[in-house]
C-alpha cells in the first residue's frame, strides 16, 4: 500500500514539496542532474493519484514557486495559471471582499464563486456569500496548491462545478522557524512568522501569524477623482495554530485553529468594511490494514462582516450614506469521511460522505433621509448540503487508465426570511417568511488516460457539477451607487455539464499540454438588468436557461538548462448566453467579466546558488462590465519582476517590482463613464530568515 494513501493530505503536501524541490538545483552547478520524484495530485479524486493517471486538467504549484513569484498576494500568484482569475481584475490587496470570487476557465463571473476553494480539505468559500478571503491563508506554511479545472465536482459536490482550488499546508513535525518582512510603496508593510516546536513523542505544534497594512492607492485617475475620494487602504491580522500527533499503527491526528481580523477602506470616508473570523478543524487519518485507509475531517467556522456604502454626486464632491450593513453573522459546520482501498495491480477505490451546514443573516440600515437611515432590514436563512460519492481508478493494461465516479447530493434551504421595519416608528413594513426548499443532484464523472508512449499522453473526461445559490443571492438585495440589485428566493440550482479532450507531450527540456473543452451551464445565476435610467439601474438575480462556454487551453514549458525555465499559459474562453427566457435580449451576449483571451508567461532564471531572477507577465483581452455588453473594459498587459539573493541557507532578500507594463488596468466602469483602475507600479523589498 502506498504510504500517501494511508496518511492523507499532510504527507501528500510534503511529497508535493519534495517532488518540485527535486527539480530545482541544489548546488552551484546549474546543470547538475536532479533526483526526479513522481508527482501526485489529490484534489481531482480526493485521494493521492499519480499525475500521469489523472484524466482532468490540473495545475500544481509547489511552495517554492509560490514563494518566488513577484506577486504580493496569494491570489495574484495563482494567476500563473491562465485558467485562474478573480471576479474583477484587482487582487485581494485592495478589492472589496465580496468581489473576490474565483473563476476557473471563465465560468464564475460573479462574487459568488462557481469554484470551490479548499484549505487542507476545508472550504474557504464564505458561508453567506461564497466569496474568498485570501488574506486569511498562512503563506509561510503552504506546501503547494492545486487547480483542477472543471473535474473536481463529481467528488467534491456543491460549488465545484467550475473546478476546485486546493491549498495544502505542511504538517508540523520538526522544530523550525521562519520570519519574513516586507516593505513597499504606499506605506505597505508585512510581517509574517511561523514557529514549529517538536514536543516529543511524535507530536509538534506550529504557530503562525501575520500583520499586514497598506495605505493603498486611488482607484480613479486624477482627472476623475474628487474631494471625497480616498485611497483603498487595508489592514489585517492573522493567527494560526496547528498541532500534529502520530498515533499507534500509522495513524495521525491533526488539529488547528485560526483567528482573523481585517479592516478595509473602499475609496471614500463613508465606505469601509471589516471582517472577524474564528475557525477550527480536526483531522484524523490512518490505515485499517494493508490496503484500506480512512480519512476523517471535521470543521467549524464563525464570522462577522460589516460594510458601509454611499452615493457619490457626479462632481465627486459630496457623498451621502446609502446603506450600513452593520453586521453579517455567519456560521459553518461540516465534516467528511473518506475510505480508500488500494487493490492489487494499482486500482484504487474510494468512497465517502460529507456534509456542510451554513447559516447567515445580513443586518443593515438603508433609505437614508433627513440625516438618518429610515429603515432596518434583516434577511438570511440556513442551508444544508450532504452527499456521498464512490470513485474508482482502474489501470486497463500497461498504458490505459480509466476513472469513474458517482456522487449524489441532497440540499435544503430553511428559515429563509426578510424583515424590514421603520427605525423611526418601529413599525413592521415587511415580514417575509420563505417556504423551505430542497432538492437532489446527481454528479457523475468519467475519464480515460492513454499513455501512448513515454512522451505522449492523451486524456478525455466528461462530468457534471452543480451549485446551490448562496444565502446572499437568495435573500439579500443590495445597491452600489446607482445600481440596485434585488434578491430572488426562487432561484434554481445551477448545473454544468462539461467535456474535455487533452494531450500532454513531454520531451527532454520541454513540455506541451493542450486541450479543448465545452461546458453547458444551465440555470446560470446572473444579475439581469430590468430597467435603466441615468439615475438608477434596476437589476435582479435571475436564472438564465443556458450558457455555453467553449474553449482551448495550452501550456508550453521550456527548460533549455537547469538554470532557466520559461512557461507560457493560454486560455481561450468563449462564454455566451444561448437561451434566456427571462431576458431574451441577452441571447448571444458574452458573459460579463470574462475576457475571451487570457495568457500568462513566467520566467525563472537561476544564475547560481545565490542569485535568481523571476518574471511574470499577464495579458487579457477586453471584457464587459455588465450583462448587456455595453460597458467595455479595455485589454491589459501587466508584468512583475523579482530578484532573489540567497545570502546563505535560510536567509533570503527579495527585490520585487509589480505592474510594470501598464499604468492603467481598467477594473470597473459605470454607465456615466467613471472608470476604476487597478494598482499602479510598486516596488517591494523583503527579507526572510529560517532556522
Amino acid at each position: 500500500m502506498h504510504p500517501l494513501r494511508s496518511l492523507g493530505l499532510p504527507l501528500f503536501a510534503a511529497a508535493l514539496t519534495a517532488a518540485h524541490a527535486a527539480s530545482a538545483p541544489e548546488s552551484t552547478d546549474p546543470d547538475a542532474a536532479p533526483v526526479e520524484l513522481p508527482v501526485f495530485i489529490v484534489t481531482a479524486t480526493r485521494t493521492p493519484l499519480p499525475a500521469a493517471r489523472a484524466p482532468f486538467a490540473t495545475d500544481a504549484f509547489a511552495a517554492a514557486a509560490i514563494a518566488e513569484t513577484p506577486a504580493l498576494t496569494l491570489d495574484d500568484a495563482l494567476r500563473g495559471s491562465a485558467a485562474f482569475s478573480l471576479f474583477r481584475r484587482t487582487s485581494s490587496l485592495t478589492a472589496h471582499p465580496t468581489a473576490q470570487g474565483v473563476s476557473l476557465r471563465g465560468l464564475g463571473p460573479s462574487g459568488a464563486s462557481r469554484s470551490l476553494v479548499l484549505l487542507d480539505g476545508v472550504p474557504l468559500n464564505d458561508p453567506f456569500g461564497g466569496w474568498i478571503a485570501w488574506s486569511k491563508i498562512p503563506r509561510l506554511s503552504l506546501a503547494g496548491a492545486e487547480l483542477v479545472r472543471g473535474g473536481g465536482s463529481a467528488v467534491w459536490g456543491n460549488a465545484a462545478l467550475g473546478g476546485v482550488v486546493q491549498l495544502l499546508t505542511e504538517a508540523p513535525t520538526e522544530s523550525a522557524n521562519t520570519v519574513a518582512a516586507e516593505i513597499a510603496d504606499h506605506s505597505t508593510h508585512r510581517l509574517e512568522a511561523t514557529a514549529t516546536t517538536d514536543l516529543g513523542r511524535d507530536s509538534a505544534l506550529r504557530v503562525a501569524g501575520r500583520l499586514f497594512s497598506t495605505d493603498g492607492y486611488h482607484q480613479f485617475s486624477p482627472e476623475q477623482r474628487g474631494p471625497v475620494d480616498r485611497s483603498l487602504d487595508s489592514r489585517h491580522q492573522l493567527l494560526v495554530a496547528d498541532y500534529s500527533l502520530a498515533l499507534p499503527s500509522g495513524w495521525r491526528l491533526g488539529t488547528g485553529a485560526r483567528l482573523f481580523a481585517e479592516s478595509r477602506g473602499n475609496g471614500t470616508d463613508l465606505q469601509r468594511n471589516s471582517s472577524r473570523e474564528s475557525a477550527a478543524r480536526l483531522h484524523l487519518a490512518g490505515p485499517l490494514g494493508e490496503q484500506l485507509s480512512l480519512d476523517l475531517l471535521a470543521y467549524a467556522q464563525r464570522q462577522h462582516f460589516s460594510s458601509t456604502f454611499s452615493t457619490v454626486a457626479a462632481t465627486r464632491a459630496i457623498e451621502t450614506p446609502a446603506l450600513d450593513q452593520f453586521d453579517v453573522p455567519a456560521s459553518a459546520l461540516g465534516g467528511a469521511l473518506v475510505a480508500t482501498f488500494t487493490h492489487t495491480g494499482g486500482a484504487v477505490t474510494s468512497a465517502g460522505t460529507d456534509l456542510r451546514w451554513v447559516s447567515g443573516e445580513t443586518r443593515e440600515d438603508f433609505l437614508f433621509s433627513a440625516g438618518t437611515f429610515q429603515r432596518r432590514r434583516f434577511a438570511g436563512g440556513e442551508q444544508w448540503v450532504a452527499g456521498a460519492f464512490l470513485a474508482h481508478s482502474q489501470p486497463i493494461g500497461p498504458t490505459l487508465d480509466a476513472f469513474l465516479s458517482l456522487r449524489a447530493d441532497h440540499w435544503s434551504n430553511g428559515a429563509g426570511h426578510r424583515n424590514e421595519r421603520s427605525r423611526t416608528t418601529g413599525d413592521t413594513l415587511r415580514e417575509d417568511r420563505y417556504p423551505d426548499r430542497h432538492g437532489a443532484q446527481f454528479s457523475p464523472s468519467a475519464g480515460l488516460v492513454w499513455r501512448a508512449s513515454d512522451s505522449l499522453r492523451l486524456r478525455a473526461a466528461a462530468y457534471r457539477g452543480f451549485r446551490v445559490p448562496t444565502l446572499n443571492e437568495y435573500y439579500r438585495p443590495f445597491r452600489v451607487g446607482s445600481v440596485a440589485t434585488e434578491a430572488n428566493p426562487e432561484l434554481g440550482v445551477e448545473t454544468a455539464t462539461t467535456a474535455d479532450l487533452g494531450v500532454d507531450f513531454t520531451r527532454p527540456g520541454w513540455q506541451l499540454s493542450a486541450g479543448v473543452f465545452e461546458t453547458v451551464l444551465s440555470n446560470a445565476v446572473a444579475n439581469v438588468t430590468l430597467s435603466s435610467t441615468p439615475a438608477l439601474t434596476q437589476r435582479q438575480r435571475l436564472n438564465l436557461d443556458r450558457v455555453r462556454s467553449r474553449g482551448l487551453e495550452a501550456r508550453l514549458s521550456w527548460e533549455p538548462t537547469r538554470a532557466l525555465k520559461l512557461t507560457l499559459d493560454y486560455l481561450l474562453s468563449d462564454g455566451t448566453v444561448r437561451r434566456a427566457s427571462v431576458a431574451p435580449s441577452l441571447v448571444g451576449k458574452r458573459l460579463a467579466q470574462v475576457p475571451r483571451h487570457n495568457a500568462s508567461l513566467r520566467a525563472d532564471w537561476r544564475w547560481n546558488a545565490s542569485w535568481s531572477f523571476h518574471a511574470t507577465a499577464r495579458a487579457a483581452s477586453a471584457q464587459f462590465e455588465d450583462d448587456e455588453n455595453r460597458l467595455r473594459l479595455a485589454p491589459f498587459l501587466s508584468a512583475d519582476l523579482a530578484l532573489v539573493w540567497t545570502l546563505q541557507p535560510g536567509r533570503r532578500v527579495t527585490l520585487a517590482l509589480e505592474h510594470l507594463a501598464s499604468a492603467r488596468i481598467e477594473t470597473a466602469r459605470t454607465a456615466d463613464g467613471l472608470v476604476a483602475l487597478g494598482p499602479p507600479r510598486q516596488i517591494r523589498l523583503g527579507v526572510a530568515q529560517s532556522w
